[in-house]
């Protein structure tokens, strides 16, 4: 999910930087209107130094690499909060350890951002609809992935059909990705709502 400088066409890569500023201002006013951010920073903080580290290990299969993501488990815990996470580790990343590229980091947080918005609005909705928590984090995990590499294949298109293969290959490699992002925020979810419940966006009146 880290695409390299040099790879994308120059008016995907522009796109990329305005729906990502886009969904910055958005996402962040709207957090800030729904109850502040101030005192979301210590969850903030904690959750993009797991999506720093979890994202940073990664494995080369071919012309393509894996790692885990964690933007399903990001949007069910930070809401709408999870772009400008992903955002900020992303931005991180690019800089100190040469992990993906500076110029696409708009392009790179687009792919895995929305794919965390869509996991948070999936999760709302799924526990309104009493589905089982577990059941519900381990759906959102693995839908993160999937939205995350139908963006990918899609923006790897977009620049070229020579690029038709890569996305083919990115798609396969990252089913057992899939799974275990399932495994994951599935028992994460499991855990934080006996443990810490406050951290899930779960209220009280919200079951039918």
């Amino acid at each position: 999910m880290h695409i390299s400088d040099g790879v994308l066409s120059l008016p995907v890569i522009a796109a990329g930087w305005i729906i990502t500023a886009a969904l910055l201002v958005i996402t962040l006013w709207w957090a800030k209107k729904s109850g502040g951010i101030a005192e979301q920073i210590p969850k903030l903080s904690v959750m993009t130094g797991a999506f720093f580290v979890a994202s940073l290990i990664h494995i080369s299969i071919g012309p393509t690499c894996v790692h885990l993501i964690l933007n399903g488990l990001l949007g069910v815990v930070l809401g709408l909060l999870s772009y400008p996470a992903m955002f900020i580790g992303l931005t991180l990343q690019a800089l100190l350890f040469q992990h993906g590229g500076v110029t696409v980091i708009g392009v790179n947080t687009m792919n895995v951002g929305i794919s965390a918005l869509i996991s948070y609005a999936v999760f709302k909705v799924g526990y309104k609809k009493a589905i089982s928590l577990p059941v519900l984090g381990a759906l959102c995990g693995a839908l993160a992935t999937i939205f995350t590499v139908v963006l990918l294949a899609i923006v790897l298109v977009t620049t070229g059909e020579e690029f038709v293969g890569v996305a083919k290959l990115a798609a396969l490699a990252h089913v057992p990705i899939m799974i275990i992002e399932a495994i994951i925020t599935g028992f994460v979810v499991a855990y934080l709502a006996k443990v810490k419940p406050e951290l899930l966006p779960i209220y009280p009146g919200d079951r039918r």
